[in-house]
């Protein structure tokens, strides 16, 4: 793994559970009114970086910009975390399809940055967690492929009942996951839903870890890697209960310890 050399510069002291290790969340990057202002802007709901925040971690948003390996490293030598947040679909074409007719417009700006991001994270042993479109481009990632539209495979809404409604829905985890682990339990958890795709072709090194009783895959784990979850439902939605968010941001402090420490090489 390459060495972070920023974060070797700082200082991590004290005990651990002081130590606000920095994530990175991603963006979007869509035409956003305030005020008289009616402009291209970055933007993210508050609920994600505040679940950051009550986890003990300190949240930097990382827009849509133009992108290569290098720069996604050095933006992730800032990083001891990674969130790939929810947002528009991944464009159909990343992973070999045609665009079903109801996809949202392709962003291809984001999905370069976060592809990009999370190959350098995953490089680097970064922790990082996926939600919702972050399980989708990490699966894309690493070579699978998605259900484009649920409701031609379910014949229902069940995961996307629209007008900004998330619908709770129960997932089975697996016995001896990192989900299992974080929740502290493999009874069903409620997961809130807001997804027309879905996980179709498993990529490589991911294993799944949560399933709907109509057998969609909600939560995958990245294999060889300190800490690497991605759900399909929102967490964030539910900041009474952030034991995700907890898990990454422990994970994300360890990270931060070793690098310091060199034993990251």
């Amino acid at each position: 793994m390459a060495s972070n050399g920023s974060n070797a510069a700082r200082a991590v002291s004290g005990p651990a559970s002081e130590y606000r290790p920095v994530i990175g969340l991603t963006t979007y990057l869509e035409q956003a009114k305030t005020g008289v202002w009616d402009v291209q802007a970055a933007f993210l709901p508050k609920i994600y970086f505040e679940a950051v925040n009550l986890a003990g971690g300190i949240a930097v948003l990382l827009p849509p910009q133009p992108i290569d390996s290098a720069i996604a490293n050095r933006m992730l030598d800032g990083l001891d975390g990674l969130i790939i947040c929810g947002g528009k679909d991944v464009e159909a074409a990343r992973y070999g399809q045609q665009a079903h007719p109801e996809n949202d417009d392709p962003r291809p700006d984001r999905d370069a940055l976060e592809d990009e991001l999370l190959s350098a994270a995953i490089t680097r042993g970064i922790p990082f967690l996926g939600i919702c479109r972050g399980a989708q481009i990490l699966n894309v990632n690493r070579g699978g492929s998605l259900i484009q539209h649920l409701p031609d495979v379910l014949g229902s809404d069940t995961y996307q009942k629209g007008n900004a409604v998330f619908n709770s829905v129960d997932v089975t985890v697996s016995e001896g996951s990192l989900l299992a682990d974080l929740l502290g339990s493999t009874e069903p958890v409620a997961g809130d839903m807001y997804h027309h795709q879905a996980i179709g072709t498993l990529g490589a090194g991911l294993t799944v870890v949560g399933k709907t009783a109509d057998n969609v895959i909600e939560a995958i784990e990245l294999d060889g890697v300190p800490f690497g979850l991605a759900v399909q439902w929102h967490p964030e939605q539910r900041l009474d209960d952030i034991r995700l968010f907890d898990g990454l941001v422990d994970a994300a402090r360890t990270y931060a310890r070793l690098t310091q420490s060199g034993s990251t090489s």
